[in-house]
């Protein structure tokens, strides 16, 4: 089922998450319809407060780049109650979007080597380690689970010039092809 994905000035994605239980009833259904949603309007990631959830869980699908970069082929990925430990090696400067900031793209600094810990699909514990565009995805959807936003990452002069189209967006006003949930919805 695709869901509607919650807009920048939402409070829920301003929000630290709490982990996902155990107990958790239909995740597997969750993780099907997050990746869904995510597919439907073409990303590459998707958080559960950016579909109205406040549980630490991001899913993750590089396979769009399959064609250009073979070892994206299969990097379809769940990460439940996930903390990453380790950040490391060189800062990168990449442009990033938001399926929940829709038309705004800027770039952002994050390093490019990362160990994380998390819960996969089946609940069995992992501990990984990713580089480069791998870890840069991850983090930016991690980031969405500690109440972050990609533009948090950006220069304050660079804030200021995307500030009317942030202001839109609080005011309801967005213009996308995948279903959302705009400020002022509950």
């Amino acid at each position: 089922m695709i869901l509607p994905v919650y807009i920048c000035g939402q409070q829920i994605l301003r929000k630290v998450c709490k982990d996902l239980p155990a107990d958790y009833k239909n995740l597997e259904q969750l993780i099907e319809n997050m990746f869904e949603t995510m597919c439907n309007a073409d990303g590459v990631g998707l958080a559960g407060p950016q579909i109205g959830l406040d549980y630490r869980i991001f899913v993750v699908d590089l396979n769009i780049f399959a064609d250009e970069r073979p070892e994206f082929k299969g990097f379809k990925k769940a990460f439940i109650n996930a903390r990453i430990t380790e950040r490391d090696g060189e800062d990168v400067v990449a442009e990033e979007g938001c399926l929940s900031i829709p038309g705004i793209h800027e770039n952002v600094t994050r390093k490019n080597r990362i160990r994380i810990q998390y819960l996969d699909e089946n609940l069995q514990p992992q501990d990984e380690y990713f580089e480069d565009y791998k870890a840069r995805v991850i983090q930016h959807e991690y980031d969405h689970i500690e109440g972050v936003l990609f533009v948090d990452h950006i220069s304050g002069i660079r804030r200021q010039l995307i500030k009317n189209k942030l202001n839109n967006m609080l005011r309801g006003k967005v213009n996308c092809s995948y279903k959302v949930k705009p400020v002022g919805l509950k």
